[in-house]
């Protein structure tokens, strides 16, 4: 049986963002299957040093550091005619390194996660080509222009991405994305799928970790009578930026004429100097990255989404989900996630006077926001497993899938 080629944009080691814990999964989902060799970027010291994890894992490896500046791949892309995106993850040294593991194994699938790695796929490579786009970026940077931001910019990259993800679908036998909206959406921005698959893969979640059992409150949060709100993720990410100012700016301050001491929480690395600036005004508190998660999750009484822009599975509702946390929501954030509007979660969309309601009926009935949470976490527990979600990748690559080892 030939072996796997997994190329990914970043690193999966440590699973503690959105698209590292996919791939991470993916990856470890993989080597259960056959022997992998992985060809990866790190982008910090803290990514670099993960070669050990790689090399327990992988038959070969190749951690490339990507250096790169993005404003010169900035320049490079207009220069070239060519996406931002690849442009910045095209490096010779993964090039290299794609072609000596082609050369020297038996590689019979490429699997590729993200967009911006199909451009390490070989033209004459006659194996198998399985692509997890994961979301459809085309569509995110038109929203990003539709939103103002650098609308030039990134129209003229959501129609090169669309290109390139068009090329990707052609190229693959398979086309992965992380839920059926995110599906049916590529599959109506295809005219000519020229016989390719599409099909979505969702995300898990180890609810095992998320358990509020297995965790301390977070004793900062415990104090006080009036309302915690956490609002978690990478907040250097344009979306999570976008969403915490929206908070920050339309509901706190009607909230706190209610609720005098109510303080809202922004946890997660990297918070941009437009969040930092907002610490301590209003009831905001801005965390940054914090050694971990699940504490601030188990000590807010509401954990809310406000997301205005998403694509694709949200782990961080997942995650607060499995935590038995009540959760308000914009509809893009629940998008990809088979839950219950009033059972599981509660939808509002981002309008102030709409989204301030739906918190204030959960504050007021604690009862129904506790069996909301509790309802939230036996949803994950039934139906979120990363071993049930992954169930299908076996026959994708074409391998049979054994029962995991419980060790």
């Amino acid at each position: 049986m030939g072996e796997i080629l997994f190329l990914a944009h970043r690193v999966p080691f440590p699973p503690d963002r959105g698209d590292k814990i996919r791939s991470h999964h993916l990856l470890q989902e993989l080597a259960r299957l056959a022997p992998v060799h992985v060809g990866t970027f790190g982008e910090t010291e803290e990514d670099m040093a993960h070669k050990d994890e790689l090399r327990r894992i992988a038959k070969t490896h190749a951690l490339v550091e990507r250096s790169r500046p993005l404003a010169l791949s900035g320049v490079q892309a207009l220069v070239s005619g060519k996406p931002v995106s690849l442009t910045a993850f095209d490096v010779g040294a993964l090039r290299r390194f794609v072609a000596k593991t082609l050369t020297n194994h038996s590689i019979e699938t490429i699997f590729v996660f993200s967009g911006q790695m199909g451009q390490y796929v070989p033209e004459d490579f006659t194996g198998r080509v399985v692509t997890d786009l994961c979301d459809v970026d085309s569509a995110k940077f038109e929203a990003y222009a539709r939103a103002g931001e650098r609308p030039w910019l990134n129209r003229r990259e959501a129609r090169l991405v669309g290109k390139e993800e068009a090329r990707v679908v052609r190229r693959s036998e398979t086309t992965l994305l992380v839920s059926e909206a995110e599906a049916d959406l590529l599959r109506a921005r295809m005219r000519d799928l020229a016989g390719s698959r599409i099909r979505s893969l969702g995300n898990g979640i180890d609810a095992d970790f998320f358990d509020p059992a297995r965790v301390d409150s977070q004793s900062d949060l415990d104090e006080g009578e009036d309302p915690q709100l956490v609002f978690t993720g990478q907040m250097d990410y344009a979306p999570n930026v976008a969403a915490a100012r929206w908070v920050i700016e339309n509901v706190m301050p009607a909230l706190r004429k209610q609720h005098a001491r109510a303080r809202f929480h922004v946890v997660g690395r990297a918070p941009t100097a437009a969040l930092r600036k907002h610490h301590g005004e209003n009831g905001v508190r801005v965390w940054g990255e914090v050694p971990d998660v699940r504490p601030y999750l188990k000590s807010a009484d509401l954990v809310i989404a406000p997301l205005l822009i998403a694509r694709g599975v949200q782990n961080k509702v997942l995650e607060a989900m499995a935590m038995a946390r009540p959760i308000v929501l914009t509809p893009e954030a629940a998008t990809g996630i088979d839950a219950v509007d009033g059972e599981h979660f509660a939808v509002a969309f981002a309008e102030p006077e709409t989204f301030l309601a739906k918190i204030e009926s959960m504050l007021r009935n604690p009862g129904r926001s506790r069996k909301i949470g509790a309802a939230a976490r036996q949803f994950v527990i039934d139906t979120k497993s990363w071993d049930a979600v992954l169930s299908p990748l076996a026959s994708i690559v074409g391998r049979e899938r054994t029962s995991r080892d419980a060790a």
